[in-house]
């Protein structure tokens, strides 16, 4: 069917009021790098005030489209409950990843890495609002080579150079594998919007060996961004190499925008005829109990506490996956276990820095001591891990406790046997998780250090407070989930 170039013209003008809240953080990478070139010298500040400004007027126009239901482009760019909901988590993710990054990094020039972070949260924004392949390609894309150049600008050391280098290798080749998988599916259905009638017709009638290898190709890309088993090789070194704001933001941020697209593939694929639509169930239990067993046992015997969190961060993305099995229909409870993973995570690394600050380490070994020199710093770190490992009255244990649920009213209906084994790995995962987070406390009160440490003067209190206020935030939609639960 041939569509005239006025037509077309006329469906993007009338999809541009969709996409004000991407065209804000579009004008806001124009300008930064605009600030960086010729306003830097002058105000050092400017880049980093514009690129605050850009986000807030993000949230601003996103909080035009809460309740709106459309979509743009063709069909390309969806506007839903679920998608703006997480485009706001990915926009406050980033806006305390911003602070973090001037807090920490404000003895150099660094007006050129707020550029990028803005072009990394317009990528996650996308892999949120579509269900177009080619789309959401372009939306990895953009976060997977925003994150490699994050990773490696603030390199100093030849750790931090070689786990840049990893991550732009082990990147590059995942994309090449994904957009093989991409072609493929594209030849055997005709269509790249994985909700369309014609793409699952497509994926029905196509010949099932070419289709598995193909859905495994694009698996693939999914997995590196999420760094679930087998695809998360990548993530120990380079959350142990990289400096701990960017580590923060690439434990949280781009997982949300990953965890959206993996929810509304695995919603599109599940309830169909398709036959990948039983295979899709098996994987995400299978994926979810070897992350949740992997990312627990490896966490155990773990020194460094960057390294400790890598690993636990995947077995969070296993329980998150558990979460959307779970809650295939109630999405407000999928998004009340994000916004505590992105907060837990997010005052986790930066009490982490906060300690690397004074002891010039980041392993456990360093803590030795040091919660009588810091007990408030140590408590609010206790109080985050405990909610890490999902113990009352925290939000990890509000969030833990309503996937349980929901996972165990499945196994009651159903009496699959797969489903009970899911819950129980997830149960003995988070006691196993009970072990390593509370070696923290154990070396900071309990152990004793003859080496003097010293206090730095360059310690961010801002950033602390901001670690202290999401640690009281991890307590409060604790003992009052509703307010946070009404909020979706």
């Amino acid at each position: 069917m041939n569509v005239s170039i006025s037509t077309i013209l006329d469906q993007i003008i009338a999809a541009v009021p969709l996409f004000k809240p991407e065209l804000a953080l579009i004008i806001g990478f124009i300008c930064s790098i605009l600030c960086a070139l010729f306003l830097e010298k002058r105000w050092q500040m400017s880049t980093f005030v514009l690129t605050i400004c850009s986000m807030l007027i993000t949230l601003f126009f996103l909080t035009e489209q809460l309740n709106i239901s459309a979509s743009g482009f063709s069909g390309m760019w969806l506007v839903d409950t679920l998608g703006t909901q997480a485009r706001m988590v990915i926009t406050a993710g980033a806006i305390i990843t911003a602070i973090f990054i001037q807090q920490r990094h404000r003895e150099n020039n660094n007006g050129d890495v707020y550029s990028v972070l803005l072009a990394a949260t317009l990528g996650v924004n996308i892999l949120s609002s579509s269900s177009n392949w080619l789309l959401l390609f372009i939306g990895i894309e953009t976060v997977s080579i925003a994150s490699y150049v994050l990773v490696g600008y603030f390199s100093g050391n030849k750790a931090q150079s070689e786990a840049a280098m990893k991550y732009a290798l082990f990147g590059s080749v995942c994309a090449a594998v994904m957009l093989y998988g991409l072609s493929l599916i594209y030849g055997l259905t005709g269509d790249l919007d994985f909700q369309s009638a014609q793409h699952m017709q497509g994926l029905m009638v196509a010949p099932q060996s070419i289709l598995v290898l193909a859905l495994f190709f694009v698996f693939v890309g999914i997995g590196f961004k999420l760094s679930f088993v087998p695809f998360h090789l990548w993530s120990p070194d380079v959350y142990q190499g990289s400096p701990t704001a960017i580590t923060a933001f690439l434990s949280t941020v781009p997982k949300v925008g990953a965890l959206i697209l993996f929810t509304r593939l695995y919603q599109a694929w599940s309830s169909t005829a398709f036959f990948f639509s039983e295979l899709s169930v098996w994987l995400v239990i299978v994926v979810a109990i070897a992350s949740m067993l992997v990312g627990n046992l490896a966490a155990l015997r773990q020194r460094d506490v960057k390294r400790m969190m890598a690993y636990s961060s995947i077995g969070h993305t296993g329980f998150l996956m558990m979460a959307i099995f779970a809650y295939q229909d109630a999405h407000s409870y999928l998004m009340f276990y994000m916004v505590a993973y992105v907060i837990m995570n997010l005052a986790t690394f930066i009490f982490i820095d906060r300690l690397e600050q004074q002891t010039g380490s980041t392993q456990l070994q360093s803590y030795a001591g040091l919660g009588k020199s810091f007990p408030m710093l140590f408590t609010a770190f206790t109080v985050v891990a405990i909610s890490l490992i999902g113990l009352p009255p925290t939000i990890g244990f509000i969030g833990k406790l309503m996937v349980f649920s929901a996972v165990f009213d499945l196994y009651q209906s159903s009496g699959d046997l797969a489903i009970l084994a899911l819950l129980v790995v997830g149960a003995l995962t988070a006691v196993i998780s009970l072990f390593f987070y509370f070696r923290i406390p154990l070396y900071a009160f309990l152990r004793q250090t003859e080496q003097p440490t010293a206090q730095p003067a360059t310690a961010s209190k801002f950033l602390e407070i901001i670690g202290y206020i999401l640690a009281l935030l991890t307590v409060l939609f604790g003992l009052f989930p509703h307010v946070l639960l009404n909020l979706f």
